[in-house]
């Protein structure tokens, strides 16, 4: 749906009832999305099979903490915009991983879910790793909508795991590339970035120069056009039926003007193609040739090189808070505490801050009084290293300034799970390590990690 521009409620319901009538039931919008949910609600509440139409949105609140009346206010806002009793789908998306809150705002939905304001809950944007934590934490997340293309290949490394052990589905955004993957851009010039007319032009420009450049880029679009002629359909419905292809992907997220293009019939072909073996080979060699879109799924929202529209988080975002606040113990002395009954019972903070050197207590996955992850010790060392990477940064330090950790693990069978969590997360820092089974303190705690920082400066 279009972001920027303030539509006429009734007039564009109008033309969403042309992709209802035509099977096209779903549809994606979000808080931010300008007038989208309260256009989809008159959608849904004047037609006549509006028991077929699902309304999915999204909720994206700023950094920081997050209680429960936010929660509730955030799905009564879009429940009013809706007029709706009930939303079909709430997508959360996180800013700051290091920051629990977005567990927090996850457990508060979940009892929304419970309490029957919410049919189902969605995250968008997630990274493999903390959609992790929260399925094993029990949240019923059902999808994640991420960016997932030709080009953007990530949904099909740690996230195929994660949704294939959990049952979890993918929405699939960007499938056509802002519009790049199109019959529009074949054997175009290369544009300049001033050159480009939308937000999302910008944005999948960068993934284009990030994957290897725009001539790599031709040769994508060359290899999906001679596929759509034998088809006799578009360039872009070769590469939409592609990303179907993973059997991870529930569906692929298609763009519309309402009003200006609706592309109805050519949505309705998508449905009917089928790519044999040998075209699906084809656009394998073709994608093997580009530069891979680094980091995980969401990852350009979070680090990095930002794949966003103007190239950082300015648009997004004014700061991100620290989420421990430091306390001046001397001159030189500084630490923070996480908040754990452990710290105030045995009298320890959860890191100190001496000189250039950061030290990181023994810790759990544990947040207040809840022990995040249950049964899944992968899920639990993410969360340890996101409080460790949360203290090191409120005192001034990063993930890239460990040069040791310890891990201790209570059952050596859960070994291989917790290095690769640690393997994944210090990839390319590489600390010095030991790992070594110990019988931990308290019931459920699968991984105990501590760890050592030093600042440069």
């Amino acid at each position: 749906m279009e972001k920027e521009r303030q539509l006429n409620p009734l007039d564009t319901a109008a033309f969403m009832n042309k992709y209802v009538d035509a099977g096209f039931t779903a549809f994606d919008m979000a808080d931010h999305y300008g007038s989208s949910e309260i256009i989809a609600g008159v959608c849904k509440n004047n037609h006549p099979n509006s028991l077929s139409i699902n309304l999915f949105t999204k909720w994206v609140p700023k950094p920081g903490s997050i209680d429960k009346n936010e929660v509730r206010k955030a799905v009564q806002t879009a429940l009013d915009r809706m007029q709706q009793t009930s939303l079909d789908m709430m997508q959360f998306h996180a800013w700051h991983y290091p920051d629990p809150s977005w567990l927090d705002a996850l457990i508060f939905l979940k009892e929304l879910k419970e309490e029957g304001l919410i049919r189902h809950i969605g995250v968008t944007n997630f990274d493999a790793h903390h959609l992790r934590i929260a399925l094993g934490h029990g949240i019923p997340i059902v999808s994640n909508q991420i960016s997932h293309s030709v080009i953007d290949r990530r949904a099909l490394g740690a996230m195929k795991e994660v949704c294939e052990q959990y049952n979890v589905k993918l929405l699939a955004y960007g499938t056509l590339a802002g519009g790049f993957l199109s019959d529009r851009w074949l054997g175009r010039d290369e544009p300049a970035m001033k050159e480009l007319q939308t937000w999302s032009q910008m944005k999948y420009k960068r993934f284009i120069d990030a994957t290897g450049g725009w001539q790599k880029f031709q040769n994508i679009l060359k290899v999906l056009d001679h596929i759509a002629q034998k088809h006799q359909t578009s360039l872009a419905n070769i590469a939409s039926r592609f990303v179907l292809e993973n059997p991870n992907v529930a569906a692929v997220i298609v763009g519309a003007r309402l009003g200006e293009n609706a592309h109805i019939a050519d949505h309705q072909k998508l449905l009917e193609l089928e790519l044999d073996e040998s075209e699906v080979n084809s656009i394998e060699e073709a994608i093997a040739q580009l530069t891979p879109v680094p980091g995980n799924c969401g990852d350009e929202y979070r680090k990095p090189p930002f794949l966003t529209a103007s190239g950082d988080l300015s648009h997004h975002l004014d700061k991100i808070p620290r989420v421990y606040q430091p306390v001046s113990m001397s001159e030189q002395r500084e630490q923070v505490y996480s908040g754990t009954v452990w710290e105030g019972f045995a009298g320890y903070s959860r890191a100190v801050k001496k000189g250039n050197r950061i030290l990181v207590s023994g810790t759990t996955a544990t947040h207040g009084n809840l022990l995040v992850g249950g049964h899944d010790a992968g899920a639990q060392a993410h969360f340890v290293i996101d409080k460790i990477e949360a203290a090191i940064e409120s005192l001034g330090g990063s993930l890239k300034d460990v040069v040791r950790t310890r891990v201790f693990v209570n059952n050596i069978n859960d070994w291989e799970a917790v290095a690769r969590a640690h393997g994944h997360r210090f990839k390319g820092i590489d600390p010095a390590n030991t790992l070594v089974q110990a019988q931990l303190v308290g019931e459920g705690y699968l991984v105990e990690i501590e760890a050592e920082a030093m600042l440069d400066s």
